[in-house]
C-alpha cells in the first residue's frame, strides 16, 4: 500500500452483520463480506487489495473482530 493511501478501518458488525468501512476520513459503505471490502478498495484505486492483503496489512484496522467476523457479538446490541 502506498504511503499516500489512507488507513482502512473496518468497524464491529452491526446487528445485521454489516460492518462500516472507512478509508481515512471517507466512509466507503457497509460491507457484509470480505469481498465487499475488496470492492470498496478497488473502487478507490487500490487494485492490489485482495482478501489476503486485507488479512495481513498493517494499514487495515479490524475493530470488533477480524476478517472472518460478520455477525454481531451476542448481547452487544441487546
Amino acid at each position: 500500500m502506498a504511503s499516500d493511501q489512507p488507513t482502512v478501518v473496518i468497524y464491529p458488525p452491526s446487528g445485521d452483520g454489516g460492518r462500516r468501512v472507512r478509508a481515512g476520513p471517507h466512509f466507503l459503505g457497509m460491507a457484509y463480506t470480505l469481498l465487499d471490502v475488496v470492492e470498496f478498495l478497488r473502487l478507490l484505486g487500490m487494485d492490489d487489495a485482495d482478501g489476503d492483503w486485507l488479512r495481513r496489512s498493517p494499514s487495515v484496522e479490524w475493530r470488533g473482530g477480524g476478517p472472518e467476523t460478520w455477525t454481531a457479538a451476542r448481547g452487544l446490541h441487546d
